[in-house]
């Protein structure tokens, strides 16, 4: 059980979460201090961002301001996934405890379910998605201070000055003063929280997902290839397990719906403006090498998007295929109170169970598509703006 949570674990620590009781740790104080920490100062680099917004549209620096309000939206979802983790630990705690006490236990029952695949699968995916956040988030903060030491200090092609990873409101002088080196430290701690916060919320969410899939998947398997015995009460039995199973995994995905219903909500809200905001930067020309770090934001972005939908239509493919397994089954000889009792299985498995980011989204690939759609048309009408 704890190995699919491992990845996510790590980075709740690193911003000073504990997201459930694991069960007397001693350094609790020391995550709570860390965890202020972070949010303080992640807040307080998002305010001056927003102020330097602000300013930007008073001066007409409609692209400057564009490119800060992608890092506004990025520090937003970062620490509202933080918050809400918090918020919500009483309902993360039961979502885990019921995982817990229905998770296969012993090789046999791990054989059954298939455990060793859907563990391999959400390990490598939150890997991969993983690695490449921290890759974009550290390519944004080194990038100004690998400009200054390569261009400058090293090939000495060019002045490039010392410059900070995020444009943002200071009201001083910093460029020339020590004060450049708190600040440079303060926004790479905050670009580093902010994403250590999605990161961990979205490994999470990705691990609790795959249990739900693996539990589905694992109830169609035992209906279609259940062999009735002729006998009505063991045949009759083994359906009202199956029902009790089936329900208790529907109000596990109830709780989970409640627990990141709202981090996700807020997160495709913010999205198709981050994804808008940062295409924008890549058609207007600026120098190749930046091009190469709006990629990296974008595809980040995008992926971090598609994960969420393609976690989402898995467990909507899942609930479904409990229908198609259940009809599957050999029940042509079988008790017609039987065959009635499939038909209401069937009826209420065809009721597919959704993923939602609250009442307002069910989460699917075509969420995806409708993201997309809604970036683009705030991009035409970004270009619009720009071009007058």
């Amino acid at each position: 059980m704890e190995k699919f949570t491992q990845y996510s674990n790590f980075f709740y620590t690193a911003v000073g979460i504990d997201p459930y009781d694991k069960g007397g740790d001693p350094g609790k104080s020391r995550l709570r201090a860390l965890f202020l920490a972070n949010v303080i100062n992640l807040t307080i680099v998002a305010i001056c961002e927003s102020i330097y917004v602000y300013t930007a549209f008073q001066e007409n620096k409609l692209l400057e301001a564009v490119t800060v309000m992608s890092y506004v939206g990025f520090d937003i979802v970062g620490i509202s996934k933080m918050l809400f983790i918090r918020w919500k630990k009483t309902g993360l705690n039961e979502i885990l405890e019921d995982l817990e006490a229905i998770f296969p236990k012993g090789k046999v029952q791990e054989e059954k379910y298939d455990l060793p695949k859907y563990l391999r699968t959400c390990s490598g995916i939150c890997l991969t998605y993983a690695s490449l956040y921290s890759l974009l988030i550290w390519t944004f903060n080194l990038f100004s201070v690998m400009e200054y030491l390569v261009y400058e200090k090293w090939l000495k092609t060019r002045v490039v000055g010392k410059g900070l990873p995020y444009l943002m409101y200071v009201p001083w002088k910093w460029e020339d003063s020590w004060s450049y080196y708190p600040l440079l430290f303060s926004q790479n701690f905050a670009g580093y929280t902010a994403a250590a916060g999605q990161i961990s919320t979205d490994l999470l969410f990705c691990a609790v997902a795959t249990q739900l899939v693996m539990h589905f998947d694992f109830l169609s398997s035992r209906m279609m290839t259940h062999k009735l015995s002729g006998n009505w009460k063991k045949d009759s039995k083994f359906l009202s397990d199956m029902v009790r199973y089936h329900e208790r995994i529907l109000r596990l995905t109830d709780v989970v719906n409640d627990v990141f219903g709202i981090p996700l909500l807020l997160n495709f809200m913010v999205s198709s403006f981050v994804i808008c905001f940062v295409g924008f930067q890549m058609t207007v020309g600026v120098a190749p090498d930046m091009v190469v770090k709006l990629f990296l934001f974008l595809f980040s972005s995008m992926s971090q998007v598609y994960l969420i939908c393609h976690y989402g239509q898995m467990v909507a493919d899942a609930s479904f295929g409990l229908s198609v397994a259940t009809y599957s089954q050999n029940w042509v000889h079988a008790d017609v109170r039987y065959k009635r009792a499939l038909v209401i299985i069937i009826s209420r498995a065809q009721n597919v169970t959704f993923l939602k980011a609250t009442i307002f989204l069910n989460i699917t690939r075509s969420s995806m598509t409708d993201l997309l759609q809604i970036s683009y048309k705030f991009f035409a009408l970004l270009r619009t703006m720009y071009a007058q």
